[in-house]
């Protein structure tokens, strides 16, 4: 009995700093957060309790129902738009193609680019002055016109089409691998019965692929929740609020704005935005560990 004591003791000692790190760095951090968001904290914090002000105050800020509804637009089509890149991406490489690793590692790469990069070079491609729109005005195009980045209405979606650029290379892997893990007899059983490929894909591989996919959306959720530098490197959160998002919202009230108990109440409904991101789909993983538990 002593001997597996042991053990145990030594691995509680050595995850002991890591524990004190989450209770008091994170955790405590947490809660220090949630408590000046009651309060009239400015520039220094304070005692002073408002209630609930700070959050009607929030709620009436146009600028955070602007962030609101632009980071709905975006991660809606943020996590979509990977989601089905991704797939595509993996089952073209699934085919077995020439040099798949070399593919493999193209598409992968801006995964492996910080978002503060992603946005510079998504900044330069889109600028109308000297990116695709001059560059096809200069091949003899004279009336193209692309200036989303420049539009409020469109400029939301410029953002999209750089998250996805990122982010699909991630769901790609995660995709490949769980297609990789599919036995070939239910191929060889599609080709004798001249299903073809991409029904093969769509109405077999697919379901099968429902974790996979199911983690893969999760993961890119929370991205899209602390969505930050990729907006201030890209866009700036304008023209205007048009590509304004919570996290920035948060960051210019703290630091610029010196508003702490506002941005306080910002984090705060940011936290429980990723609470209900997480908690269905731990759901949904307990209630199958269950059922498997069961049989």
């Amino acid at each position: 009995m002593q001997a597996k004591r042991r053990p145990s003791l030594a691995a509680t000692c050595a995850l002991l700093p890591t524990w004190i790190a989450a209770i008091f760095v994170y955790i405590g951090t947490m809660v220090w957060s949630v408590r000046l968001s009651f309060t009239d904290s400015t520039i220094f914090p304070s005692s002073n309790y408002v209630g609930f002000a700070q959050y009607a105050r929030l709620f009436r800020n146009s600028r955070w129902l602007a962030s609101l509804e632009n980071v709905l637009i975006f991660g809606v089509l943020y996590v979509v738009g990977c989601l089905a890149l991704g797939f595509v991406l993996a089952a073209a490489l699934d085919r077995k193609v020439r040099f798949e690793s070399v593919f493999r590692t193209i598409f992968l790469y801006p995964y492996a680019m910080s978002f503060v990069v992603t946005g510079l070079i998504w900044q330069w491609m889109l600028n109308p002055t000297f990116g695709i729109q001059a560059t096809v005005r200069a091949l003899g195009w004279q009336s193209f016109v692309f200036d989303w980045i420049v539009s409020r209405d469109m400029a939301i979606y410029t953002v999209v089409f750089a998250g996805i650029w990122q982010g699909a290379g991630l769901v790609m892997v995660i995709a490949l691998s769980g297609m990789r893990g599919i036995g070939e007899e239910q191929w060889r059983a599609a080709q004798i019965d001249g299903i073809p490929v991409w029904r093969m894909y769509l109405s077999v591989i697919l379901p099968q692929l429902g974790p996979a996919l199911a983690a893969s959306g999760m993961l890119l959720s929370m991205g899209v929740i602390k969505t930050y530098d990729l907006i201030v490197a890209q866009t700036g959160g304008g023209p205007g609020y048009s590509t304004e998002v919570p996290a920035k919202f948060i960051m210019d009230n703290l630091f610029e704005r010196q508003n702490l108990g506002l941005a306080s109440a910002g984090a705060t409904v940011l936290v429980l935005s990723v609470v209900m991101a997480v908690a269905p789909f731990r759901y949904a993983l307990a209630i199958r560990a269950r059922r498997r538990g069961a049989h």
